[in-house]
């Protein structure tokens, strides 16, 4: 019975990941007015060894539709047997992180020796970002919905962290990602400065007036940018728990904030000098002060004592 509920635990959750995948690669294809490429072009190449010759057939859209399910169902269920393990054996959840990075390796690897064909339609961010929030699905299947207990036992106390960090992280994306789409409203082209950072962090173009806004550009930027914003909360979520112990790391936790709004506008400036006159380093500023202000009171919220902790750290200086 325990078997079987593995299976069936790895089953779902590779069934998940598929349809995210598959549903991610449909909004690519339609944004760029070929739906159904994708599978059509993975099919010729991995199936039949030639690229597309007669345009989009049904025939290898289902043929590489069986074979992303299948994949996904045996990932899925190695997995579930890895976590199974792991509620045994602790240390094998070192294994299944081992096995998740393998995962997106693997196919990004895979667009990239398939041929200049497959890498030109497939860029290797598309593919990546799917991969991620397939997994992202999955693992939220696996310890949100089957294993909670294991995901306390593993993390213990720092499951406050992680949610804290996570929630954190997508308010400062999102209010980046509004105050963003705000100032482009004022422009000729919508989503304008997600475009251009994608082109530049994502297709390597420096010349702004090279780049074309598209919808799988925009979406891939967003993918990158939530991802990024995430681990900054949990580092800063990291820093306000250890805060409780040490009061004086209080401090760090607010120069992590002044960091990042150095960090954010020296590295727009090395990446392109005209990215920053294109979309102004004040606008990059007050964004990213709107977005520190807003993780900020999500954590005094969260935290009622900070304040009283940053009153004491601040009096631990200047006494010294």
């Amino acid at each position: 019975m325990r078997r079987h509920n593995v299976v069936g635990d790895g089953a779902m959750a590779g069934l998940l990941g598929a349809v995210t995948v598959a549903l991610w690669f449909l909004l690519f294809d339609i944004s760029r007015g070929r739906p159904l490429e994708t599978p059509a072009l993975l099919a010729a190449a991995l199936l039949h060894g030639q690229p597309i010759v007669n345009g989009i057939q049904l025939h290898l859209v289902i043929e590489y539709t069986v074979l992303h399910f299948a994949a996904f169902l045996l990932f899925g269920i190695a997995a579930a047997i890895l976590i199974e393990a792991a509620e045994r054996e602790r240390p094998l959840i070192i294994s299944l992180l081992i096995f998740l990075f393998a995962f997106e390796v693997l196919f990004v690897a895979l667009t990239v020796f398939m041929g200049p064909i497959v890498s030109a339609a497939l860029s290797w961010w598309s593919v990546l970002a799917g991969n991620l929030l397939a997994t992202a699905v999955m693992l939220g299947y696996f310890f949100l919905l089957r294993h909670p207990m294991l995901l306390k036992e593993l993390f213990g106390p720092w499951v406050n962290i992680l949610f804290e960090g996570i929630v954190s992280g997508l308010i400062g994306a999102t209010v980046v990602a509004v105050w963003f789409l705000l100032c482009d409203l004022g422009t000729d082209l919508p989503f304008r400065t997600p475009a251009l950072l994608g082109g530049v962090l994502l297709e390597g173009i420096y010349d702004p007036a090279a780049i074309q806004a598209s919808v799988p550009l925009v979406l891939g930027y967003t993918v990158l940018h939530y991802a990024a914003f995430i681990l900054f909360g949990l580092v800063a979520a990291g820093l306000v728990a250890a805060s409780e112990r040490e009061p004086i790391l209080l401090l760090g936790f607010l120069i992590l904030f002044a960091c990042f709004e150095v960090f954010f506008l020296g590295f727009a400036a090395m990446l392109s000098h005209s990215l920053l006159d294109q979309i102004g380093w004040s606008t990059i500023v007050a964004g990213n002060l709107l977005a520190a202000a807003a993780m900020i009171a999500f954590f005094f919220l969260r935290h009622r004592r900070l304040h009283i902790r940053l009153r004491e750290s601040w009096a631990a200086i200047t006494q010294e």
